[in-house]
């Protein structure tokens, strides 16, 4: 039976983004449910590299007149998060298998559903969707209540994971893609750039893949020992260690199958050219900071490699939430701090400063 939440409040707290560093907290109506559409009440929200972007106003597509910014301000920031369902719209019970009092999260872009790209099932490519917390249409969760539009991608969260962990489940969705686009083998020399969260999930889902030898660099030994924990089998810090010539010394000079890049930082994707034997899989996953020039001669001519972009986390929900309930990662290691939405401008901090955190989340 549908619930539109006409007892919920009609005021809620709301970090609102109204541009680069002016992040406010602030009261905000409280939205209704109209048909399809889901409401939860917010139980956690993580921060991530992304919304970084936006608070420090890095643009969106380098060379474009057309968006100047990362995000659309006035904007509720927030696209990884948990909440519990309040309100539901007419069919949106039977369309989510979703009931008032369930756990839920939902896919960080809301698709439009009839353009090229999803008409073919490529959804998360949408040529029109908004993506949470970064458009207008698409409100995010660092706030009491959010609201899932029809268009949304839902999903069910079990009972007994928990919220700090059912937190990670976007990150690990994109964490679980980045790998399958390696193509990783049997046997495979894989290595993974960048010890962040979302590399600590790919470190995770890569060991499931079994390769010969999984390799996590990062310029933080602290992160090392985590990624250790994930199932790395070698850890390696690039400003302690010539990292390529180690990789080249450990495959008879040949390199690593599959590089996946991580970091952010342009000079990881040259050090990964240089570092990939020759036809091997290149996987891009990091929002760059700025551009990254790089020899495009090595990309073809001198090894023919295969290069794979990785966007966001399509149909890994739930292969996501199955690795965190079988406990195939440790998010206790990753998850670092938990604070109140009131606290946001400390989180933010904390974010960028990058010391101590690697998962800060925001409890409304």
């Amino acid at each position: 039976m549908a619930s539109t939440g006409s007892d919920l409040p009609d005021i809620m707290k709301a970090v609102v983004c109204h541009g680069a560093e002016d992040y406010r907290l602030e009261e905000v109506t409280v939205p209704r449910v109209g048909p399809g559409e889901v409401m939860v009440k917010v139980l956690g929200v993580g921060l991530c590299a992304s919304d970084m972007k936006c608070y420090t106003g890095a643009p969106l597509f380098w060379g474009s007149e057309e968006h100047t910014g990362y995000c659309q301000p006035p904007v509720i920031p927030g696209h990884e998060f948990v909440g519990r369902v309040v309100a539901l719209g007419d069919g949106a019970a039977e369309k989510y298998g979703l009931a008032i009092g369930d756990l839920a999260i939902s896919e960080q872009i809301v698709a439009c559903g009839h353009c090229r790209f999803c008409q073919r099932g490529q959804y998360w490519m949408c040529q029109f969707g908004d993506v949470y917390g970064f458009r207008q249409n698409a409100f995010g969760a660092m706030a009491e209540y959010m609201k899932f539009p029809t268009q949304a991608r839902n999903h069910k969260v079990p009972e007994n994971l928990p919220i700090e962990q059912a937190v990670f489940i976007e990150p690990l969705s994109c964490s679980i893609h980045a790998v399958q686009r390696g193509e990783i083998e049997f046997g495979d020399t894989v290595v993974i750039a960048g010890c962040g969260p979302l590399g600590l999930g790919m470190v995770a889902a890569a060991r499931l893949k079994n390769p010969g030898c999984l390799i996590a660099l990062d310029l933080r030994d602290a992160r090392l020992e985590i990624a250790r924990h994930c199932g790395a089998d070698l850890t390696l810090n690039p400003a302690k260690v010539d990292v390529v010539e180690e990789i080249r010394r450990m495959t008879d000079g040949y390199g690593c199958d599959v590089y996946i890049e991580a970091t952010g930082a342009p000079q990881s994707v040259s050090q990964g050219l240089q570092m990939i034997r020759k036809l091997g899989t290149f996987v891009e996953f990091s929002v760059m900071s700025k551009p990254a020039a790089v020899d495009w001669t090595i990309i073809g001519d001198e090894k023919e490699l295969t290069i794979h972009g990785s966007h966001l986390g399509p149909y890994c929900y739930p292969l996501a939430i199955d690795m965190l309930v079988k406990e195939q990662i440790p998010v206790d290691e990753i998850v670092t701090h938990q604070l109140p939405l009131t606290e946001f401008e400390r989180a933010i901090e904390l974010a960028v400063s990058g010391e101590d955190a690697i998962k800060i989340m925001l409890i409304p």
